[in-house]
This record gives structure tokens, sequence and C-alpha cells, in this order.
């Protein structure tokens, strides 16, 4: 017997909205924004994402009308359920009988009441959006009422939610969670689609996101407060030349003495720091951070004219390093205040410098330690550190970092419980790198994982060594730099991994069917930037089914680079229209989030044509799926118009390296290049290092099924494809080198 409905009856009633206050006074602060969109007056739809069983009970209280919801019949089955469907007024919904729950969602809100339906159909288990059901539209429409888009923020992780693979069973938070709850503006019945819907609650996601306080904090407070929470945890296990453990206690002294060094002799703002990955690129990171100062870790990697382009535009007088790296890398354009670090803690007093500090770090609880380093609670908008892109497709530019940033796209990554604080993380990458910045520098040290260090990415033997030995549990890298793992380790080797996650380039089929086949671990591929600092998407593993009541849900997808991080959104524009395109239709990616950069160091002219609107215009090509996952084609300088037609370069390098069975693990065969051309607008050029001929070429890719107009024209042999220090082609240096080979037979 279905209950009758009436306008103005309360579904909370005060024994229930007691309890509600409870639980929210002790585990939330709920907050909300745009409470002026419910109308005051009758029925109305409220669309809202899902993250935990407490949902209803804080979109109830910032809601200022009473809500009707509906929940699974199988969850009556629970005695406690019951209760709380007894006690709420909650309607029932059989999920074989869709039909029924849409009948009494309509009763409900032509008697003038405010229903909320939960769009995704169950609880995320991901952390992230899921796809959008129907239905919800259908009861909009015929019952003549608004659809009010919301989104509840900072949810998930707390007991209630599903992190960690499990509802309820783990301890809840000893501070409260900040809740924040966003209304949107309603949205007309008529014109309101599940694609549309998803679009604006990925909007007001990453607004609500923004709302979050940790992200006005001080990245280096953050820093300090975690590491001298635990001062006996091990914290870097530097395999640099010999094993050497350092525990948090021992780092956060180091850079402490380290800052209060560098306020007394360096008067600039930002400070050069060249250094392999390693416990003296940590303490001088953090120490230079603490400072005040700002980190600039330079690409030692880079031509010597990049450099000091960067370091002219940075303002980098000078540089921290060691003796061995200037041995190592004597083309870099060393400025005449370059530091080694080593002789810089020897100066200061070394130990006994540095013993005050880790007496503090031992006695003094984590604020406490943090108020006497001097380091300011808020941070928020203001330059923490500033990169250089890679220089892959023209000159470097300076990305500057906000204490926002950073701690937005860790926050980010936390959310998805993927690197949990118990990880031991394989920290190779570089930190000029954005990846290795962020979540190999200042992640593991907010988050307190183990990380492993090895010299550089390329020392493949020596990061197998260091995974067995260290067991390792977490390896990130491009493509470039898993490829001869795969070769050359075992499957005893890499028995402790547990996960993998490549970026950077494209992840080629062959290399991720083969490292499962070898090694039984799924490579999971992600998407970002430097401008994006960089984690902007990311496939995770599919969610275990804990309950009688669970749907299975997805969380990655094949030749995807899974879905957005919460507090990101997304648009995919037409390259020439800038235009929306259809969902599944290819375009330029826009993004907008918390992580995003401001813009670029000095110079407003590259920062203008980065954005649109507020929206950051990434250069790639890439699709979006209905579920929301992200299909990266490619960079739009990376392909060739030619008879109107788009051909993507790396497809073709692909398939080329496909057809002749090419071994990419040393690096690049092949390249392909667009050139002007008269006839047809360009025309494609391949540079390759292999012994083949364009007749050759040509048979292969029209076997494969290839278009003619997609086969290289010209082919030239070169001795190496340029290749940056990230791992990722050196466009530049290619299409230099195609100038090259071009005006070379030419001139011949």
């Amino acid at each position: 017997m279905i209950p009758p409905l009436t306008p103005r009856r309360s579904y909370l009633p005060a024994f229930w909205e007691a309890i509600a206050t409870v639980i929210a006074v002790l585990l939330y602060r709920v907050r909300s924004r745009g409470r002026e969109h419910i109308p005051a007056t009758g029925g109305a739809i409220i669309i809202v994402n899902h993250l935990s069983y407490v949902d209803p009970v804080v979109l109830q209280l910032a809601c200022p009308r009473p809500i009707r919801f509906f929940g699974h019949k199988g969850l009556r089955s629970s005695g406690f359920f019951d209760w709380v469907f007894r006690l709420s007024g909650a309607l029932t919904i059989n999920v074989g009988k869709p039909t029924e729950a849409i009948r009494l969602a309509i009763k409900a809100v032509e008697a003038g009441e405010i229903v909320a339906i939960f769009p995704e159909g169950s609880i995320s288990r991901t952390g992230q959006l899921m796809a959008i059901r129907r239905g919800f539209e259908l009861i909009a429409r015929k019952a003549g009422v608004p659809v009010i888009p919301a989104y509840i923020d900072g949810i998930w992780g707390s007991v209630f939610s599903f992190a960690g693979n499990s509802y309820l069973w783990k301890s809840p938070r000893l501070m409260p969670t900040h809740v924040f709850v966003l209304f949107g503006p309603p949205l007309p019945a008529d014109q309101t689609t599940p694609e549309h819907a998803r679009k604006v609650m990925l909007d007001l996601g990453a607004e609500a996101f923004e709302e979050r306080p940790v992200l006005r904090r001080h990245l280096g407070r953050e820093c300090v407060r975690s590491l001298v929470k635990h001062p006996g945890r091990l914290a870097i296990v530097d395999r640099t030349a010999e094993r050497k453990p350092v525990k948090a206690g021992q780092l956060v002294a180091a850079a402490s003495a380290l800052s209060r060094h560098i306020r007394r002799t360096i008067p600039e703002k930002r400070v050069g720091i060249v250094l392999p990955p390693g416990a003296g690129a940590f303490i001088a990171n953090l120490g230079v951070l603490c400072a005040g100062k700002i980190p600039v870790n330079l690409n030692f990697t880079a031509g010597r004219p990049a450099l000091e382009a960067s370091m002219k535009l940075a303002g980098v007088v000078t540089v921290l390093s060691a003796d061995a790296v200037r041995q190592k890398v004597p083309n870099f354009p060393w400025p005449e205040r370059t530091l080694d670090l080593r002789a810089v803690l020897t100066e200061m007093g070394g130990k006994k410098a540095i013993l005050p500090w880790l007496i503090a770090a031992w006695i003094l609880p984590n604020q406490w330690y943090a108020t006497l380093l001097g380091l300011p609670r808020i941070g928020d908008r203001e330059e923490a550190g500033l990169l250089f892109t890679s220089g892959s497709s023209g000159e470097p530019k300076g990305v500057a970092l906000s204490h926002r940033n950073i701690l937005a796209n860790c926050a980010q990554i936390s959310s998805l419980s993927i690197l949990p604080e118990n990880a031991s993380m394989m920290g190779c990458l570089p930190l000029f790198h954005s990846m290795g910045f962020t979540v190999t520098l200042w992640y593991v040290l907010i988050r307190g994982c183990r990380v492993v260090t090895v010299p550089s990415p390329l020392d493949t033997r020596r990061i197998i060594e260091a995974i067995r030995d260290e067991g390792a549990t977490v390896l990130l890298g491009a493509p470039t730099f898993i490829r001869p793992i795969l070769r050359k380790a075992t499957p005893a080797e890499l028995r402790s991994l547990e996960l993998v996650v490549t970026g950077a380039e494209k992840l080629p089929d062959d290399l991720y069917r083969e490292f499962l086949e070898r090694f039984h671990i799924e490579i999971l591929q992600g998407y970002g930037l430097t401008e994006t600092t960089p984690a902007s998407n990311i496939n995770q593993p599919h969610p275990p089914i804990t309950t009688a009541t669970a749907e299975p849900q997805v969380g990655k997808r094949t030749g995807s680079t899974g879905r957005l991080l919460p507090g990101m959104t997304v648009r995919i524009m037409h390259p020439e229209t800038g235009e929306e395109v259809p969902t599944g239709d290819q375009g330029i990616v826009w993004f907008k989030g918390a992580n995003v950069f401001s813009g670029y160091l000095d110079d407003p002219r590259k920062t203008q044509a980065a954005f649109r609107d507020g929206w950051f215009v990434t250069g790639d090509l890439g699709r979006l799926d209905e579920e929301g996952f992200l299909f990266i084609e490619g960079r739009i300088s990376r392909f060739s118009k030619i008879g109107a037609e788009m051909v993507p370069h790396g497809t073709v390098e692909q398939k080329i390296a496909e057809a002749f069975n090419w071994d990419e693990s040393e690096g690049y065969s092949a390249v392909v290049m667009g050139v002007p051309d008269t006839a047809k607008g360009e025309a494609l050029i391949l540079l390759t290092t292999r012994d083949v001929t364009s007749d050759q070429i040509r048979e292969k890719l029209l076997g494969a099924g290839i278009p003619a107009l997609w086969v290289p024209k010209r082919i030239f042999k070169v001795e190496k494809i340029p290749v940056l220090g990230t791992g990722k082609l050196d466009l530049k240096g290619c299409r230099d080198l195609t100038q090259q080979v071009i005006t070379a037979q030419t001139t011949v």
C-alpha cells in the first residue's frame, strides 16, 4: 500500500532528524551553496551524485525543503535499513520493476514534493562519477517539473563510503569531514538528457571541489606535518650509490636546517635544483619551499639554449646540485653560484645543525613544529613550484604551479584509493618531470608513502633490482621506460608489484598484453599534462562486489586513459568551429579543475592562447564515451590535414611498427612528420633508423588496410630519433631533423 503523498508532509520526523543531526555534528561539517535554486513551492527533481550511505542525510541537511528519497527494495532485508526507510518515508524501488518507481516519483512531484534521485543507480565504488541512467528525465517531462542538479563533495573516504574497498569497516576520521553540497540552476525538463546531466554534474563537482579547505593550505606545512607525525617511519630508500635508508624525522630535520640557511644566504625568489631522484633532491626541494622560496627543478637533459632561456625566465641565480652531477652533465650552463648540497650541509654545521630539529620532530606536535619553522598556514594560489614544459612541440614554457594546484592533484589521486598510505613507490622519474615532481615527491611526503629511488628511469637493471630488493608495490613511468623492464625482468623479480601506471605517451597494445601475460599485472593508463599538475585521468581496477545488492561497476576501459579525477570537468570541442561535439565524436580536449594551472610565467600571450572562457585548451585530440572514459587520439600538432582528411601520425607509426614486427624496447624506430605540399596541403615524411624502402612501407600499410592517403611519400634513414629526457618524442628535434635531411637531399 503506497502512503498518500502531500506537498507539505515532512519525511524527516523529529526523532530521525535528531539522529541525523548528531551524526552530522560528530562526523561531518556540511556547507552548501545554491539553495536559492530550490523552488519554495511545487514539485521538482534533484539529481545528485552518490558516494556513500549517508548521502540522503547530508543532502537533506543542505536542502531547505523536505526531500522524498528512493531506496532499493533489497536493502529492506536489513533491519537497520528497513527502520531507516520507515522513519524517513523513503519509497522502495524494485530493480525488476522500474515503471513502478517512475509512477511513484511522478505522483510525488505532482503532489508538490521534492524527489531526490541518484541517477548513477547505486553508490559509486570508484569515487568517480559513473554513467548516468535514464528515467529521471522521463519523470520530469511527464510531471512538467524542473530538474535541479546537485553535487556532494568531500564525503568519499569517510566511514560510510566505499573508499578502501569496504563500507563501514574502517576507522572514522578523528576530525569531522568537510562536506560541500552545491545546487545548480534548474534544468528545463524538455531539454534534459543523461549526457547533458552528466556534464552539468561534472561542472558542479569541479566547482564544489574548489571549496575544500585543504586547498588553501601551505604545501610545505602539509609535508612537514606529515613527516613529523611519524618521525620514525622509513620515508626514503635512496639507491643512488649504496643503499641509504632515510627516516621521516631525518628528512624533515635536514630540510628544516637547510631552509634556515637558504633564508639567510639566498635572496632570490626562485632556486634552481639539478639533482636526480633521491634523498638529496627531497631535502633540497622541501628545504627551498620551507625557506619561503620556489624550487625550480631544471631539465638537465634539455639543450643548452633551452636551459639558458629557462633560467633567465625564472630568474635563477643559485643552483643546488652535486659535484657528481656536474661531472656527468658538463654541457649544462652552470651559473657562477652553483652549490654542492653536501658541502652546504657541512658548511651549516652538519649533524650539529640538524640535531635540534631532529629532537624537535620527536617531541613536538606536528602543528607546533611547523609553526616553529615559521611556515604559514595559507599557501593557496601562491606559486609553490616552477616546471618547464618538455618543449616537445616548441620552446619550453614556464608552468607556475600553486600550492592549490599541487594539493588539489594530491587530493584527487588520494581520493581514488589506488595509492594507499602503505604503498612502496618506485621513484625513478626525474623531478623536472611533472609526474615525478607531484606524485613521487609531494604526494609521498603528504600521504606518508615509502619511496625507493634510483637516479634514472633509463637504468632498467637497477630499477628491477630495487623493486626486487625493497618490495616496491607501485611503479610509474612512460611506456618507453616500462618496455625494457618487460624484456629484462623475471616474474620473480617483480612479484611485489601491485600497480603499474603509465602516462606521457599512448600505451601500446602489445606492451599492455605482453606485460599482463608475463607478470600477471595489468598496466593502467593515465593521462595529464604539466599544466594539470599533471594527473587528470586514470584507469583503476574494477571495484569489488561486497554486498548482495551491489551491481558490477567499471573502473577501467582498454584503450582509454580512464575517467576524470574527482574535481575536474571536461569539454570536447571541434578543432575548427570551436563548438562542442556530441558524445563519442573526436575533438580538442578542454579542462577545468583546481589542479589546472593559472598561466605561463611572464607570458600573457601564450597564457591567453592556452585558455578559452576559463577552460584550459590541452591541444590534444580526444573523445568521451557515455560512461565518461576519455580516449586520447594524439596531439593536434601530430596530425596532418591531407586532402581535407585528418591523418594521425601516431597511428601510422604504430601500424608500421606492427607490420614489420619491429622491437621498440630500445627506443623509437620511426617517426612520421608532416611537411607542406602544394597539391594536398601537407605530405607525410617518414624518419626511420631501419633499412626499409618506400615500396616496402607502401605494401605493408596497404596490406594492413591503411588508406593510401596515409602512406608516407618519402623515407629518410637517420641515425637516431630525437627523444626527450621524459621518454617522449622530441617533436621540435624531429622537425629540425626533417628539415636537415630534406635540405641535404635537395643540396645533393
